[in-house]
Formats: structure tokens, C-alpha cells, sequence
């Protein structure tokens, strides 16, 4: 500031002293002044020099043009460009620079081309200054060949011309060729690459490897390149993407210099390798050396805070951000709605959402993140609302926009929100190039069963991954389709797309529901082949797929070799055990699973109750039913437990006890609860009971057709044939009539 204010009070002192010598008129000394007014005093007043000139020239047009330019004016550059051509005045390569620049800002490759064929028509097209100026436009144009075609034909190539080229391969991330460019740059011993040749360069050596970033890190040094502050922030970037933070901070002491940016660089070098405490002691440090963090210092310590979690710790840095000024800034708002969304609480939520109504301009980031907490919280509506929100503002959603919200969308009641999504991503076009999206789409019709749709848009789109075919796999699972779900091995295998252990998991599901032992066997070898074995997931499915077909040795097998089988492992084995008749090896299990300190679910107790009912120990299951919600296990009594209670029971024929239970169940008996002990009634031809218990059933679901045909039993084992046939009449009367069945392989009811 204080050379600024020396450099300003002697501009003055000049102006003064030519204005009282008479030379105002003389352009040579106005087209030198013109670019000092512009960094003096402002663009404004550079202009009203240039328009109180009596004589101009190509030079003062060209200085003033630039001063637009370089003030982020582009349109009022190029309306005095035309000017000038109005006014008859040929631009020289200077001016056509500048016009370069200009279509590069604004992306104009129209004006750019019209310029290049100008510059070619007036025998520019081999100067260097032009040269690096066209090399800039194609390559911001992302025309990185047009850009390669101008190198080769310079004449004279300079510094400038080989650092735009290789920044041009950099943005195009043709790290290879920027590579190459800088070793014919260093074998030509014409031109020495100098500090911003270095500083793209590192851009492509991060993408290449940590050997080339060494390698050209050596060639800095071996040429003696100056470490000012911009390399020095390069360097320290490249190694921290690199993951090799030892050399980063290396870098980082060999001087003294140091600002914000580089500070950042370093401290997010360490959120990516996962040493968040490094990364919080940093900026620790950061704030001793008095150096004030920017916007993408807190937002990628709001992110690490969110990422492990420290909620706390993120509380304390938005307290800081507050301070700072930069609560509403886009990048620190974004970071912080996604840690207060991660949160549990609806208090924290509340905070989310007032973060975001903070943001001055919200993005698509910003947005993304509200809606995903939104989900997240169950606030389906409001997501959808936000989303409606979102497009009226003026934001398109992005794929991770669509995925977020299609993940809201688990619940049958919100079909018609699918339909209306998939919609709006038919129209725009996003199911095509993104295979998030489509699978997304794909996960959701496939849990409402709607795999006729979920089939459709895997059809559409261009590629399919695991993850496509593990939504269309479940979905066929889920409405019984079993063998339609092995089928997809071989359109996965086609592909060549490789089974991971969720989509293992779901063929052994169908595996185990069609007794398809064989094919079990199949995936249990590509499992062990592949490394899948060891995944917790594949070895349970393996449990259940062989304790289902029969094979509870191979069940066992598989269990013993689980290293720390979880309450899934236990169950599926105590399950394999009861549904083969094993019932006191189920409740040996279930005592071993005990002595492991796995500590049982509501599922684990179904199952204890089902084998000490069907093995004939009823002490034993009423003994287990009454301790399960006890302190010993606390898992509380649901009604399938009471089911499950009952039909031990009533198989033992202890009627009696059976009511007892239904009566001081804690919540309301059911249809279902009722219906067991009319079975039981049936087998021990208890009439009165009977008839009590087809009455409540009858009360809560009247259309049960089993109710009826129970009840008109339990009268003909009775020898009351005529009430048996008023039940019968009652049930057509009542049209509580059994569905028939249905062939999937005709489509027609057998």
C-alpha cells in the first residue's frame, strides 16, 4: 500500500509537470500515461484521458482496450475494438492479443475464430505474443489440438509460448503430453522452464505419481529456480495429493513465506490422508502465526468435522466462521448444512436448515445437501418440497441431486414422486450420461416391485455396474421371481461386470428360496475364489442358502470358519438347525451364541420359540419366553412372539394357558393370534373355544377364508355337519373366497 501511494504521488507530480510543459497533445508521452491513470486512479479516468485526446494512435487504442480487459470489462473492450476499426485504425498484434483474451473470458469461440483468421490474413500467425494468446483461447475452448497445431508452427518459442501449451495439456488433463512437452522444452536447451512453467507443470505431476513429482521437484532445484510463495504453494499441493505429507511440510519450512493458501493446501493434504488431529493442529498453529483462514480452510475443516464425527469441534468452527465474516459464504454454508444434517437430533436439524436460509446465493451443492439431510431426518415432503424450491430458484439438480432424493423414496406412498422424477430426468437427459441416476431409478422401482419398470431403464442405459443389477436382483426377490434372479449372473458375466458381496449375497437368497443347492455350491466357489468369502454378508447368505436346501453340515462348515460371527451368523444357523428338525442342536446353538457373549434379537427368540414348539419342550419355551424381555436379555415381547407363544401351547393342548396369554398381552391381540388358537382348537376339537376364538378373528378380518374353513371343521369333527355347511354359506355369502394360484411361466391361474 505504501509503494502504491509513492508510485500515485509521483504519477501526479508527472502529470503536472508535462501539462505545464504543453505536452498533452503529444501522443507518445498520452499512450504512456494511459495504462499509469489506469492503475492510478482507475479505468474510468484512463478513459476520460483517451477521450480527451487530440491525437491517437493503434498503441492508445490498444492501451485502453487492454485496461478494459484487464479490469474484467470485456464487453466495453471489444465495443472500443470496434470503434477502433470504425475510426480506420489496423490493430497490431497487441491489439489482437488482447481481443484473444477477451473471447477467452467470455467463452465466445466465434469472435476468437474471426480473430485467428484476421491475425493469419495480416502474417501475424507465427508471432509469439499471438501465439500464447490463441493457445489460451483453444484451450479454454477445450481444443487442445487447434491449440498443439499453433505451437508447432511459432517460429521463436518463448518462455510464455511452452508454458501455455503445457498449461493447455494440464486443462485438458493430457497429462501425458504435458510431460512430454516439458522434456523437448528441457532437450532443446533454447528455453529454461521457469517458475510458472513449474507451477502447471505439478498440476499433472499429482495425476501422474509421486516418482514424477520427485523427479521434477529434483529439476527445480538442480536449475536453481527461485521458491517463491505460488511454487512453494504448488509444491506443498502436489504432495499432499500424493498422500506424501512428510515431504509437503518439508517444503513448507524451507522458507519463511507463507500465506492462507498455502496453509490450506497443507492442512487439506492431511483431511485426505484421514490425519484429521494432524489437519485441527495445524490450523491451530495457523491461527498463532496470525494467518486468517479463508472460505476453503473452514470449509474443509467443517467437512473433517462432519467426516469423523467431532460435533463439537464443528460447532466451535462455525462460531468462528460467524466471526470472520463468512457465514454466508456458498463453500463454508455447504460444508456446514451437511454437518448439521449428519446430525442425530432435530434440534441440530434445525440449525441445518437455518444455515442454509443464510446463504445469500445457495447452489446445487447447497441444495443437494439440504435435501439428503432432509431424507436422512425423514422428512420426506419437505425434500420434495425443497426440490420444487430448488428448480423455481433457478438451480438444476445434478445427479447427486436426483440420487439424494430418490433415496427418500423407500415408502410406497411416494410412487407417484418417482414417476414425476424419472420424468424430469427423461427430459433432461441425465439418465443417459450418468449411471448414478440410473440406478437410482432402478433401486426405487425395484422396491416397490415394479420390476418391470426397474428392467426397463437398465435397458436404457449405457452402461450397468454391480450396483444396477444388485437393485434388479432384490427387486426380483422380493416378489418371488427367484430363477428370473439367477438369470442375471450370466447378463452380469456378459458384461463383464464382477459380482461384489451384496450382489453375492442376494443370487444365495434365491438360491436358498429355490433349494437350488447346486447353484448355491456355484457361488459358494466363486466366493472363496474371489475373496468374497470373508465378507460377513456372503458367509451369512451361505448359512441360510445351505441350512434352507437341507445341507446343515455345509451350514455348520461355513459358521465355523466366520472369525466373529455376528447375531445374523447365529440366527441363520439357529434357523438352518429348527426348519431341518434339529431342534435340540437349535437350542445347544443358541446357548453356545450365549456363552460368545452375542447377545440375541427378537429374531434370535422365534426361532427358540419355534423349536421348543415343534420339539415338544414347552416348559422350556415358556421358560424363554418369559425371560427374553428380563434383564438377562431385554429384548421386549412383540405380537410374533405372542404367536409363536401360543401355537406351543395350543400344540400341547394347553388351551387354557393359550387364552391366559391373549389376555394379558400388553397390546391388542390380532386376527392372526387368534386364528392359531382356532387351529389348535381344530386339533384338540375344543367346540366352545373354537367358536370364541373364529368370532374375534371373524370381527377383525372377516374376508380370512381360513377362519371359516377352520371353524366349519372343528363342527364336522364335532358332528354338527349342519353348522359346518351354515360356516361354508357364510364364507361364500361373505365372499371370503381363497385367491387361486398363479403360474409366472403362463401367466395364467392354475
Amino acid at each position: 500500500m505504501i509503494a502504491r501511494y509513492i508510485l500515485y504521488v509521483k504519477t501526479e507530480s508527472i502529470i503536472n509537470s508535462a501539462i505545464k510543459s504543453g505536452f498533452q497533445d503529444q501522443v507518445l508521452l498520452n499512450n504512456l500515461l494511459l495504462p499509469v491513470y489506469a492503475s492510478c486512479y482507475g479505468i474510468h479516468q484512463a478513459r476520460k484521458l483517451f477521450d480527451n485526446m487530440n491525437i491517437r494512435d493503434v498503441a492508445s487504442w490498444t492501451s485502453v482496450i487492454s485496461a478494459y480487459a484487464r479490469c474484467g470489462n470485456h464487453e466495453e473492450a471489444l465495443d472500443l475494438f470496434e470503434k477502433m476499426l470504425g475510426f480506420g485504425f489496423v490493430p497490431n498484434e497487441f491489439t489482437y492479443s488482447v481481443i484473444l483474451q477477451c473471447a477467452s473470458a467470455l467463452r465466445n469461440y466465434n469472435l476468437g475464430e474471426r480473430t485467428h483468421a484476421q491475425t493469419v490474413k495480416c502474417g501475424f500467425e507465427c508471432n509469439a505474443v499471438l501465439g500464447s494468446s490463441l493457445m489460451d483461447f483453444y484451450s479454454k475452448c477445450n481444443m487442445l489440438e487447434e491449440a498443439s497445431q499453433i505451437f508447432t508452427n511459432l517460429d521463436n518459442k518463448d518462455i510464455v509460448s511452452w508454458t501455455t501449451i503445457i498449461s493447455a495439456c494440464v486443462q485438458a488433463e493430457d497429462w501425458g503430453e504435458a510431460m512430454r512437452l516439458y522434456a523437448s522444452m528441457l532437450a532443446s536447451k533454447v528455453v529454461l522452464p521457469n517458475e510458472f512453467t513449474y507451477t502447471k507443470l505439478l498440476k499433472a505431476c499429482t495425476s501422474i505419481g509421486s516418482n514424477c513429482s520427485r523427479l521434477v521437484h529434483a529439476h527445480i532445484i538442480r536449475l536453481g529456480i527461485k521458491l517463491n510463495l505460488v511454487l512453494k504453494t504448488s509444491l506443498v499441493d502436489m504432495y499432499s495429493k500424493c498422500h506424501r505429507m512428510a515431504d509437503a511440510l518439508k517444503v513448507m519450512k524451507q522458507t519463511l513465506e507463507s500465506d492462507v493458501m498455502l496453509w490450506t493446501a497443507l492442512i487439506t493434504g492431511y483431511c485426505q490422508t484421514g490425519d484429521y488431529k494432524e489437519a485441527i493442529t495445524l490450523f491451530q498453529q495457523m491461527e498463532v502465526a496470525k494467518i486468517s483462514p479463508n472460505s476453503f480452510t473452514f470449509a474443509k475443516l467443517i467437512n473433517v468435522c462432519s467426516d469423523v464425527p467431532l460435533p463439537m469441534l464443528g460447532k466451535q468452527i462455525h462460531s468462528q466462521v460467524i466471526k470472520a465474516g463468512l457465514a454466508h459464504d456458498a463453500s463454508v454454508g455447504n460444508a456446514l448444512v451437511d454437518l448439521y444434517a449428519k446430525f442425530p437430533s432435530e434440534s441440530d436439524f434445525v440449525d441445518c436448515v437455518r444455515v442454509f436460509e443464510g446463504i445469500v446465493s445457495p447452489n446445487v451443492v447447497s441444495w443437494t445437501a439440504l435435501i439428503a439431510g432432509l431424507v436422512r431426518h425423514e422428512h420426506e415432503p419437505e425434500a420434495f418440497a425443497a426440490f420444487g424450491a430448488m428448480r423455481v430458484d433457478g438451480v438444476c439438480p445434478n445427479s447427486f441431486t436426483l440420487s439424494a432424493i430418490l433415496k427418500g423414496c423407500e415408502s410406497s406412498k411416494f410412487a407417484a414422486h418417482v414417476q414425476m422424477l424419472h420424468a424430469y430426468i427423461l427430459k433432461s437427459m441425465l439418465v443417459e450420461w450418468d449411471i448414478s441416476v440410473g440406478n437410482s431409478l432402478v433401486d426405487a422401482y425395484s422396491r416397490y416391485g415394479r420390476v418391470g419398470e426397474a428392467l426397463s431403464i437398465s435397458r436404457e442405459m449405457p452402461l450397468r455396474d454391480v450396483w444396477t443389477y444388485t437393485s434388479l436382483a432384490k427387486g426380483l426377490n422380493q416378489i418371488g421371481l427367484h430363477r428370473r434372479t439367477l438369470d442375471m449372473i450370466a447378463c452380469m458375466h456378459g458384461e463383464g461386470v464382477r459380482m461384489d458381496d451384496f450382489s453375492v449375497s442376494c443370487f444365495l437368497s434365491a438360491s436358498a428360496n429355490l433349494a437350488a443347492v447346486e447353484m448355491g455350491k456355484q457361488l459358494h466357489s466363486y466366493s472363496a475364489k474371489s475373496g468374497l468369502g470373508s465378507w460377513i454378508s456372503v458367509s451369512n447368505s451361505l448359512i441360510d442358502m445351505y441350512g434352507k436346501c437341507g445341507s446343515i453340515d455345509e451350514a455348520r462348515r461355513v459358521f465355523a470358519e466366520v472369525e466373529e460371527p455376528n447375531i445374523v451368523s447365529w440366527n441363520g444357523l439357529i434357523s438352518g438347525l429348527a426348519s431341518n428338525g434339529q431342534f435340540s442342536g437349535a437350542l445347544s446353538t443358541f446357548e453356545d451364541m450365549r456363552l460368545a457373549g452375542a447377545c440375541p434379537d427378537g429374531v434370535t427368540f422365534l426361532l427358540v420359540l419355534y423349536a421348543c414348539s415343534h420339539g415338544g419342550l414347552v416348559d422350556m419355551g415358556v421358560e424363554y419366553f418369559n425371560t427374553m424381555s428380563s434383564d438377562l436379555y431385554g429384548v421386549p415381547c412383540q405380537p410374533d412372539h405372542y404367536v409363536c407363544l401360543v401355537d406351543m401351547l395350543g400344540r400341547a393342548g394347553r388351551l387354557e394357558e393359550a387364552v391366559c396369554a391373549i389376555q394379558t398381552m400388553p397390546f391388542q391381540p390380532g386376527a392372526l393370534i387368534y386364528k392359531t388358537l382356532l387351529g389348535a382348537c381344530k386339533v384338540h376339537g375344543n367346540l366352545v373355544l373354537g367358536e370364541c376364538m373364529a368370532r374375534c378373528a371373524m370381527e377383525l378380518d372377516p374376508m380370512d377364508p381360513a377362519i371359516y374353513v377352520l371353524l366349519a371343521g372343528i363342527y364336522d369333527d364335532a358332528g354338527k355337519l349342519e353348522m359346518g355347511e351354515q360356516t361354508r354359506k357364510l364364507m361364500k355369502e361373505r365372499r371370503a373366497i381363497k385367491c387361486p394360484g398363479w403360474s409366472w411361466m403362463r401367466n395364467t391361474p392354475k
